[in-house]
């Protein structure tokens, strides 16, 4: 079955500095390919510096004269995100756009970060966090839009307060939820403290819908040596067009919630399509798990001593 080719339109943003996680392929790769294309100048902080320059190199490609450079982030480490930090706010030029897209998902093993953190725990959420935290001056210079890609995973599960780090029992799929619940907490957390402190940031959602995306193939550093049943089945759906998206159609609401002038803080965007699993970018209303108030002041405040950053 012909696929019907969806698409945003990305507005002018020649003059705004982004920076973009996880684009060092997939989703991530897409979204600053489009940035770029629209005029902005793209940061690709990434972890591989070989995966990166190959990631570089592809933009590029795409995009003559693209103005693009990498910076060196693993987001499962809070030194390396302290180090990033330390860097971007040296370089003393605001930041307009912080698309935070990275991501790890469903190891096989409980693993952890290089700071004791359930793996998805401390990279989805905490190095976000962190990173936030870091690059705070910057945003607030540039009257930041911040853009945080949760999952359809946020709407199943709860977060596992009574053993956070998953130690006594772990599930894969139960953490990675958790994981994105509490980005989604945080992040419209900071839109409110934006307003009511005067920040001028504006802190918004994304999600991808389903796609075959990297999340879930073949992961060796994960523990996961071959594509899991489920990528598969979402490769095939998505090939022949069937509810899920496309890794292209994928990038999409994040695409919107980062630059659509109309885009609001707080707000939640993800594909239209049946089960909004697939289809154009429309804002969605939030999650059952996203609408706690005092859930995301808790989130809050346990993600600044477990990350070891202060908000103002």
């Amino acid at each position: 079955m012909a696929r019907t080719p969806i698409d945003f339109p990305v507005p002018d943003l020649t003059g705004r500095r982004a920076v973009v996680t996880g684009a060092s392929d997939g989703i991530g790769l897409g979204i600053a390919t489009r940035l770029a294309a629209a005029g902005a100048e793209v940061l690709l902080p990434v972890r591989s510096r070989r995966k990166g320059e190959a990631a570089l190199s592809t933009l590029r490609a795409a995009v003559p004269g693209a103005r693009a450079d990498l910076r060196t982030l693993d987001l499962s480490s809070l030194d390396s995100v302290a180090a990033l930090g330390d860097t971007l706010r040296g370089e003393e030029r605001p930041i307009h756009l912080l698309v935070n897209n990275a991501g790890v998902m469903t190891p096989p093993g409980r693993q952890t970060t290089a700071d004791g953190f359930e793996l998805q725990f401390g990279t989805n959420h905490l190095g976000h966090v962190a990173l936030v935290a870091q690059l705070l001056p910057l945003l607030r210079a540039g009257e930041a839009r911040v853009t945080s890609q949760i999952s359809v995973a946020a709407n199943q599960r709860s977060i596992n307060w009574e053993d956070l780090n998953w130690e006594r029992s772990y599930n894969g799929q139960h953490a990675y939820s958790q994981s994105k619940i509490a980005l989604g907490l945080f992040a419209l957390e900071l839109d409110r403290r934006s307003r009511a402190a005067g920040w001028g940031i504006s802190s918004n959602l994304a999600h991808p819908g389903v796609a075959p995306t990297s999340l879930l193939a073949a992961r060796p550093e994960l523990g996961r040596d071959r594509d899991t049943l489920g990528v598969r089945l979402i490769r095939f759906l998505s090939a022949r067009g069937i509810l899920l998206g496309t890794v292209s159609s994928a990038q999409l609401p994040a695409l919107r919630a980062a630059t659509d002038p109309t885009a609001r803080g707080g707000g939640f965007y993800g594909p239209s399509g049946p089960g909004h699993l697939g289809g154009p970018p429309a804002e969605q209303k939030l999650y059952s798990r996203l609408t706690d108030a005092e859930e995301a002041l808790r989130v809050w405040s346990v993600s600044q001593q477990l990350a070891k950053v202060e908000f103002p």
